[in-house]
């Protein structure tokens, strides 16, 4: 009986894990605030906060001038006031799954109620500088990934600035930044740049998932949380090579100073509700400029979607360290990634996502088949012993410390390990949340298609039984969003119950009846692919259960005969 209440009781700690794990789980990942290294000069500092009075068209019109950006996958303009990037709009990626709906807007121009933008320059308290006033002069037309364009600044005392942005195909910017010294006297000079945003910030409000300040430092991650820096204002990162940014759940903007460089970095708040500003700013080392002499320096910046192979890519060619991290994949990253890669390699075999999620189901069930074959096969010799341990039941009923003990005697008997049955839920758990980062946070997943009513498999199903899936015109509460393919979920769960070994316990039995419509409630708000998965899971645990357990009823007989 002790082994009974353990296998009942590792069950519901699994899912006692499935619910609080990704709780807690924000709490370790977050990183710890560094000390603040010392340093010789501040970092550059944004432009201080104005008043969000301008439409975003309004204030694309008050600029002195714009250089077009124009990709396969955005549309946008160059600020030549300032030499900002203020204007980008990604062309692949819409609000929502209506093909008419809104592009994305990813940065827009300061003064605006969503104001988005990045500037690079230099620090220096010698000589005049270019700021956000400056007005570039522009060689060059439109900016693609075949027409790059060169802005050039003279200050009037010998020093003349040069930037020439390039950009790729797809979401990374090159900034080739040059001072030509044709004075008398040398000077010394730091690159730097920032990031702003500006409002209130909106997060998509999960605890699995971290939105804000995200960099890689020596290696190493560290993402402070909206509410670590409303505490400080500022937060120091440490000192080193590395890149900074700010993420949302599927969008990055992020600053890649050349990655074998050091620099020194932090994240600031300002200001509250609306007109909150939040910065992510870095400077380098002073380099020295001789008169007659030039320094060049390269950084990146990165505005657009999280695509885990873009983010792969630029970290094989331009060395940006652990630049996948911007993907949050949390704790079973070593998982969850393979996970992805093999449902993207999946995907372009079928051609669908959720296709994929079928033949990588069918795939963790190989991997996992010699376990749950040892597991339904006790599960089935316990089914057989059913009768058996009825009768020790009522005949000891009076003695439950004897009635244990037979109990495990006949267990040790016929080789019957009653904790069997619970393992292959337990060893799938990490796959299970692995698979279920993989359709909460990749852009892939994002707007993905199945069949039928399923358009977005990182959403949850959108049909509920509460007006007759459609039939009925209401629009039941978020909270009775219990859709066809939950039910189907549940359904397949209690069928899976109905083959196993019932609890000796009538009141475990009664709430082992209750799980699977605890299960379809709480999967019905998670993402359309993961319920499909567990669904496709348990038919296939199904078929493999009752080929099992009836051979080994056969063989049960014919040892009898």
């Amino acid at each position: 009986m002790n082994d009974q209440k353990n296998f009942y009781m590792a069950i519901f700690l699994a899912i006692a894990i499935l619910l609080g794990f990704h709780y807690f789980y924000p709490m370790t990942q977050s990183a710890k605030q560094a000390p603040a290294p010392q340093q010789q000069t501040q970092p550059v500092t944004p432009p201080q906060q104005v008043h969000q009075s301008l439409s975003r068209e309004e204030a694309l019109k008050t600029s002195s001038g714009r250089v077009p950006i124009l990709t396969n996958s955005l549309r946008g303009s160059l600020n030549l006031e300032g030499a900002v990037f203020d204007d980008l709009t990604l062309i692949d990626y819409r609000e929502t799954t209506d093909p008419k709906s809104s592009q994305i807007v990813l940065l827009s121009p300061q003064g605006t109620s969503d104001a988005h933008y990045a500037r690079f320059g230099w620090i220096s308290p010698q000589v005049i500088l270019p700021n956000e006033k400056t007005i570039w002069q522009s060689t060059g037309g439109n900016l693609t990934p075949q027409t790059p364009v060169t802005l050039t600044w003279n200050n009037g005392q010998g020093l003349l600035f040069q930037k020439t942005i390039s950009i790729d195909e797809h979401y990374m910017f090159t900034i080739t930044q040059k001072v030509t010294n044709s004075g008398n006297s040398p000077i010394t000079l730091s690159p730097a740049g920032y990031l702003t945003r500006t409002g209130e910030p909106k997060t998509s409000g999960f605890f699995i998932l971290h939105e804000g300040p995200i960099g890689v430092f020596n290696g190493k991650l560290n993402d402070p949380s909206f509410e670590d820096l409303a505490k400080t204002g500022t937060y120091q990162n440490p000192k080193g090579p590395g890149w900074l940014g700010l993420t949302t759940k599927y969008w990055l903007t992020a600053l890649v100073p050349d990655p074998k460089v050091e620099i020194t970095s932090s994240y600031t708040r300002q200001g509250t509700g609306n007109q909150t500003m939040i910065s992510a700013l870095y400077q380098r080392d002073p380099l020295a400029l001789v008169p007659g002499q030039s320094i060049e320096v390269v950084d990146h910046f990165f505005a657009g979607a999280k695509v885990l192979r873009l983010l792969d890519g630029y970290e094989s060619t331009l060395g940006i360290n652990h630049f996948d991290l911007a993907v949050d994949f949390g704790w079973f990253y070593f998982l969850t990634k393979p996970i992805f890669y093999a449902l993207e390699f999946l995907k372009d075999i079928f051609g669908n996502f959720g296709f994929a999620i079928l033949a990588l189901t069918v795939a963790i069930k190989l991997a996992f088949l010699p376990l749950a074959n040892k597991s339904y096969m006790s599960m089935g010799r316990m089914k057989t012993l059913q009768p058996e341990i009825e009768k020790i039941r009522e005949r000891y009923a009076d003695d439950r410390l004897k009635m244990n003990e037979k109990i495990m005697e006949l267990y040790k008997k016929e080789k019957v390990n009653p904790m069997a049955g619970c393992l292959p839920m337990i060893v799938q758990i990490p796959v299970f949340f692995a698979l279920y980062k993989v359709l909460f946070v990749s852009i892939e997943m994002r707007h993905a298609p199945f069949f039928g009513w399923i358009h977005d498999l990182s959403a949850p199903d959108p049909t509920t039984i509460f007006n007759l899936f459609g039939l009925i015109p209401w629009d039941p509460p978020s909270f009775l969003m219990i859709g066809a393919w939950p039910l189907m979920m549940g359904g397949t769960m209690l069928l899976q119950q109905k083959l196993s070994p019932p609890p000796a316990d009538p009141t475990q039995a009664k709430m082992f009846l209750l799980m699977p419509v605890f299960f379809t409630y709480l999967l019905s708000q998670f993402p359309a692919g993961l319920v499909i998965y567990w669904t496709w899971n348990n038919i296939l645990s199904i078929a493999q259960q009752w080929f099992i357990m009836r051979r080994a009823e056969k063989q049960k007989k014919m040892a009898k005969a």
